[in-house]
């Protein structure tokens, strides 16, 4: 019998994972290298692309991944009474590694077949393939700190389990503290707190990072006890304050024409910072006012399908953004205001298929996760 699903959460899914595909479509207008994505270096070749890429980046799309990550920690944390830890690490990692490790295996040799890298890459990406993510597969970087989330899971469990409400405002004060810590970085000191070239552990390590939206997402299931009409209104507010400075963070460092360093165009947009924190804490409280007692057969398929889409979907999203590119980002096909949402729709319809039809194949829950 299928667990019951929480129908938000679904809702939550579909449209993060839509998310994930405008970030990247958008890369092909401020990435300054021919690989379609956002390398170490930008350059943005007009004020439409730096609008435009500001809004549906930055705006629209910056909280994809902490909304994945706080999704997953609202369903597994704290580990249910009774399950031990190798029970659930046993669980979860036999539901994700198999379908990555495939991935990998796939954009380390499937390129080849229509020339999109040399046998020397492909060789070179093998060799590093126990230690990170192939070069033609940028958007795997996910994968790594969510194996994090699910190993620090059972640690944090029993904490959360017997922690107060005040408790658990405390230490997402101090994680909300450490979101600062990209901009000081940045504007301040490239080394802080005990920082230096032999210790990156500074003072506030432990409590940085995604396990943040790991005990914020408890404490929104558990603690936070607003009426829809509170989450309605403080969500719409702080999403649209967190994505308004997000897009605007983008728009004021990136000047056409010049080329700039990406972590400096790019200086608010880490996932963890107090813009996309609150953005995203807002796009949540959101989700949790839907009040359904079964979504539509579309919007659960489309969950059920949505690890394998991700994981996938560079296969499209490469190939449509460039025949919509034409090779010149000033002047693709379309306006870049329209083009960016038509390349992540595209690759989303075509991955949705593909991931569809996969997973109705014997087995297809260790290659697509469905």
């Amino acid at each position: 019998m299928e667990k019951e699903r929480i129908i938000f959460l679904d809702y939550l899914r579909v449209v993060a994972c839509l998310m994930v595909m405008l970030v990247h479509a958008s890369e092909n207008f401020y990435g300054a290298d021919s690989s379609g994505l956002a390398g170490n270096m930008s350059m943005l070749a007009n004020e439409a692309n730096r609008f435009w890429v500001s809004f549906w980046d930055g705006g629209v799309s910056r909280t994809s991944v902490p909304l994945f990550m706080i999704a997953s920690a609202f369903l597994l944390a704290p580990m249910p009474a009774g399950q031990t830890m190798t029970g659930f690490y046993r669980r979860r990692f036999l539901r994700i590694l198999p379908p990555f490790v495939c991935f990998l295996l796939l954009y380390t040799f499937l390129p080849l077949a229509w020339g999109g890298m040399t046998w020397e890459q492909s060789m070179n990406d093998l060799r590093l393939l126990p230690f990170n993510f192939p070069s033609m597969a940028g958007h795997l970087w996910f994968m790594y700190p969510l194996i994090s989330l699910y190993l620090i899971i059972p640690v944090i469990s029993p904490w959360l389990e017997r922690a107060t409400k005040r408790e658990e405002q405390i230490f997402i004060g101090l994680f909300a503290f450490t979101t600062l810590i990209p901009w000081l970085h940045t504007f301040v000191t490239p080394e802080l707190w005990g920082e230096c070239f032999w210790n990156q552990f500074s003072a506030f390590w432990y409590c940085s990072g995604y396990v943040g939206y790991l005990v914020l997402a408890h404490y929104i299931r558990v603690h936070l006890d607003w009426s829809r009409q509170k989450r309605l209104t403080m969500g719409w507010t702080c999403f649209l304050v967190g994505a308004a400075f997000t897009a605007w963070s983008f728009w004021w460092k990136g000047i056409p024409g010049q080329l700039i360093e990406t972590p400096l165009v790019e200086w608010s947009w880490s996932f963890c910072t107090p813009n996309v924190l609150l953005a995203t804490f807002g796009l949540f409280l959101l989700f949790t006012t839907i009040r359904q007692s079964r979504a539509p057969r579309l919007v659960t398929s489309l969950s059920k399908c949505s690890f394998g889409m991700y994981l996938m979907h560079m296969f499209f999203l490469a190939p449509i953004a460039a025949y919509f590119v034409n090779g010149d980002q000033a002047h693709p096909l379309l306006p870049v205001g329209l083009a960016i949402p038509v390349i992540a729709v595209l690759s989303y319809m075509c991955s949705y298929a593909t991931t569809w039809l996969l997973s109705h194949l014997p087995g297809s829950k260790w290659f697509v996760g469905c």
